[in-house]
């Protein structure tokens, strides 16, 4: 359709819908990033919590802290001094040790 001046109308209706759906797709990826940093964050505290649990409690303690986090921990493993676990969070993993010496 044509207006009197023989400009089209309506266009700016189809450019305004097409920013409002690109807009709204880049709000949903970068939404969808930041849940994936934050689960990426949870692994590596639930990590580090049942790595300092773990020097003193041991494996039970390790795993108790790390599902208190939300994860599962994956490995436990002593290492001379040092306790390294590695827990899962969703599909992220994080490694962590921790030293058992004064």
């Amino acid at each position: 359709m044509r207006g009197r001046d023989g400009n089209d109308v309506g266009q700016a209706t189809m450019l305004l819908l097409a920013v409002v759906v690109l807009v709204a797709l880049s709000a949903v990826a970068v939404a969808e990033f930041g849940y994936r940093i934050e689960l990426r964050e949870q692994a590596q505290v639930a990590a580090d919590a049942a790595a300092l649990a773990g020097t003193t409690g041991g494996n039970a303690s390790a795993a108790a802290l790390a599902a208190a986090n939300g994860g599962v921990l994956a490995l436990f493993r002593i290492d001379g001094a040092d306790v390294v676990v590695e827990v899962v969070v969703g599909e992220h993993r994080a490694t962590a040790r921790a030293t058992r010496a004064p």
